[in-house]
């Protein structure tokens, strides 16, 4: 490591190592203990988004990972602004994006003013982050920064935490930032490939699930490219939704439910499953409850991890990119493959999502909902779904045409997520329509990020589906056949609430509404949050009853 010809403060050495990892964005409410990592970045090339709680930060950093790949940055203090900090990073570290988080310290090498403030920030990081480490001297800053970037971004992608405290952010050092090594991901094994071909090739009725560890660069392209040459049907997992264009003729739809839904016939009809980077985090469709002898080739970066529901056949580990590469050069259709069964399940199940989209009744329908948001969406316009009942609508029943086009989390699925997560979508596509999704608590949650949206000048839609309730509770107390108890709540008037943030407020007042409401926000500068009345009964009368009634085709 070559000195620098001047020596320079630890919090300027830390700004220009992040520069130097591509880092353009910094998410995050500062403290005193940060005022000198806030004067390096001041003169940075580095943004810093003042945001009003910290947990809204993390998740900005997360999503901006999650569309990158790359390690996007979140700040705060120490104490309450670290622990504000813990939701975001489990959301990052669950959901397999990269991040790194930066807290304050008092000095660490003089005595402290007793213990105000003062928790174990790094052990309590430990548990939900790749790495955690509090940063000793100035010297070791830019050795720590470079590893803490090479785990967040290696496969599984993850969240990572540094603490700087004051007394060495104000340490002087000669180092410089690392460079960044070079790394490719493992090629598969031949042999495993060999063993891949053969089993796919000896199924009947082979089917392939693509899930979020498939949500990668370079995964999607080659994936159609398997499926066009082989016309082996595909599903998606929630995190795995828009992977592949679901206007594919070979799309039979998403798992949004763990069984028991029409698109599950189809999976109990499989006699062998091509799993392509299924993460355990992410609750997964019962593949194997109906048929444990039934083979299935796991396709990821990474080794399989077993349980009940999930225990490969076959482990094909390396670049998931390559290893379908590698089978579409080398597999040939069979003609004993035999997907009758699943074509048909995709039609009644394409005919049975688009049962009352039309309904014109009020509170509105999710199934209109669904339908009206696919229509208002250009191609490439991104849904940033925070958690609750819609989240199982909307992937069920909305087709993804391009990749990250529904971020959804199906993994930590805390509420909360939709409005920061939309913030932070905006920032890295500006030239995208993007539309945040909540329902009226996940959006009270934090909602206070209005503010933050119209201080940056962005062009967002906020969509607040509104039950007063926490819709998807009530669905399981009911399913459940418990009486209803302790789930209703009031809500502000979200439309005069929108206007005093200086955004627009609408209110659909029937069900005609929506579509040109939804098209006049989308193409009106500014930011804009549309108060949807919703009707969740459907969420018991499809989703639990037709659902149990129905019957598979023989």
């Amino acid at each position: 490591m070559k000195s620098h010809s001047q020596p320079m403060k630890a919090s300027d050495l830390l700004v220009r190592c992040l520069e130097n990892e591509g880092v353009t964005h910094v998410f995050g409410i500062p403290g005193e203990e940060n005022l000198d990592f806030l004067e390096s970045l001041r003169t940075s090339s580095i943004q810093l988004v003042l945001t009003r709680h910290e947990q809204a930060a993390a998740i900005m950093a997360a999503t901006v990972g999650r569309l990158t790949g790359r390690t996007s940055v979140a700040l705060s203090t120490l104490g309450p602004g670290a622990t504000n900090l813990v939701t975001g990073i489990a959301y990052a570290q669950l959901g397999g994006m990269p991040m790194l988080a930066i807290t304050g310290q008092k000095p660490i090498k003089k005595s402290k003013q007793g213990q105000f403030q003062i928790i174990d920030v790094v052990q309590t990081m430990a548990p939900i982050t790749k790495m955690a480490a509090s940063i000793p001297s100035a010297d070791k800053l830019a050795v720590l920064v470079r590893e803490a970037f090479r785990l967040a971004e290696e496969e599984r992608p993850g969240a990572c935490h540094l603490e700087l405290a004051e007394d060495i952010a104000q340490e002087t050092t000669e180092r410089l930032p690392l460079k960044k090594s070079i790394s490719r991901r493992p090629t598969p094994d031949r042999q495993a490939i060999d063993a891949a071909i053969r089993l796919i090739q000896a199924a009947r009725h082979p089917l392939i699930m693509i899930a979020a560890a498939a949500n990668r660069k370079r995964v999607a392209q080659s994936l159609v490219s398997f499926i066009n040459k082989t016309r082996i049907p595909f599903f998606a997992t929630q995190m795995g939704k828009g992977v592949v264009d679901e206007r594919h003729s070979e799309y039979l739809g998403t798992a949004s439910l763990t069984q028991g839904d029409y698109l599950h016939c189809a999976i109990d009809r499989a006699d062998l499953i091509l799993s392509i980077g299924h993460d355990v985090t992410e609750k997964p469709p019962a593949i194997l409850g109906h048929n444990p002898a039934c083979p299935l080739v796991h396709i990821n970066f990474y080794s399989a991890e077993i349980d009940e529901v999930y225990n490969p056949t076959l482990e094909v580990v390396g670049d998931i990119a390559t290893t379908m590469e590698k089978l579409t050069d080398r597999i040939t259709p069979q003609p004993h493959w035999d997907f009758v069964y699943f074509h048909r399940m995709r039609e009644i199940t394409h005919f049975h999502i688009m049962e009352k989209s039309d309904s014109d009744q009020f509170p509105l329908l999710p199934q209109r909902v669904v339908r009206d948001l696919r229509l208002a969406m250009p191609e490439d316009g991104i849904l940033a779904l925070d958690n609750g009942m819609y989240k199982i609508w909307i992937s069920r029943n909305y087709p993804a045409y391009q990749q990250n086009t529904v971020l959804l989390d199906n993994a930590l699925a805390t509420m909360g997520t939709g409005l920061p997560s939309a913030i932070a979508a905006k920032l890295v596509s500006p030239q995208c329509k993007v539309v945040a999704i909540c329902g009226d608590g996940g959006f009270m949650m934090n909602s206070q990020e209005m503010e933050t949206a119209v201080r940056l000048g962005l062009d967002l839609v906020v969509v607040v589906l509104n039950d007063n309730g926490y819709g998807m509770i009530q669905w399981k107390q009911e399913d459940m056949g418990l009486p209803a108890f302790g789930l209703s709540f009031g809500n502000p008037d979200f439309v005069r609430y929108a206007e005093s943030y200086g955004a627009k407020g609408w209110r659909v007042e029937k069900a005609e509404d929506l579509l040109p409401m939804l098209r006049h926000a989308l193409d009106t500068p500014g930011v804009h949050l549309v108060e949807v009345p919703i009707d969740y009964r459907e969420n018991n009368a499809v989703l639990s009853r037709e659902l149990r009634e129905k019957v598979c085709l023989l």
